[in-house]
């Protein structure tokens, strides 16, 4: 590709967005980066700074805001997360595709930002609300309060589904992720048929041209 694919991945909060891309890591037959986003949350048990999150201050995070470091960041359950803007471009002008793992609110932002064919925006779903509410609850990383705002939370970003590419629901993450995988591959095989002349599938359609 003359330039890389931009991947975005994005759901409700506990759907599995990050267990998703974990696994798309692990798959070597990817070749992508990944990017990290930053976030004033609290660290979970588990995870690792710069793998999950690159966990900052909020007076970090400030100065990063004031030196305009960030793709889109937003505040979500009183918390704040960015995409660092720098690796991000780096990445694509180098023909480099890229994975963002980022909530509704900042995807719809990089979605306005990058239209077109080079960019492939994933909506992962839940089975229903009884599943996601069962996965919150097993991080144990939560006070009730946090968790109903979640939910709630989670209630409408479920709407701007119709804005994404490709909506797959996350019954279980092997098979999701080798969906996930088919989904990335078909966008790679349409953009390559078009910077090479060739025919593309007459259904396959482009929502942010």
């Amino acid at each position: 590709m003359k330039q890389g694919l931009l991947i975005i991945i994005s759901g409700p909060s506990g759907v599995g967005k990050g267990t998703l891309v974990k696994k798309l890591n692990r798959d070597r037959t990817l070749p992508a980066a990944f990017s990290i986003s930053m976030t004033t949350r609290p660290r979970r048990l588990k995870e690792v700074n710069g793998r999950e999150y690159q966990f900052v201050s909020q007076s970090e995070f400030a100065q990063h805001i004031k030196h305009n470091d960030f793709l889109e960041y937003v505040e979500y359950c009183g918390y704040y997360y960015g995409t660092p803007k720098k690796y991000v471009d780096d990445n694509l002008k180098l023909g480099k595709s890229i994975v963002l793992e980022i909530d509704v609110e900042g995807a719809e932002k990089v979605m306005k930002m990058y239209p077109g064919m080079y960019t492939l925006a994933v909506f992962i779903m839940p089975p229903n609300n009884e599943e996601l509410e069962r996965r919150i609850r097993m991080r144990h990383t939560e006070e009730e309060e946090k968790i109903q705002e979640r939910l709630e939370k989670a209630k409408k970003e479920i709407d701007y589904k119709k804005d994404y590419d490709v909506s797959l629901t996350n019954y279980t993450i092997n098979k999701t992720a080798k969906r996930l995988l088919q989904v990335i591959d078909n966008r790679i095989a349409y953009v390559d048929a078009v910077e090479e002349g060739r025919p593309t599938p007459a259904d396959y359609v482009i929502k942010r041209p």
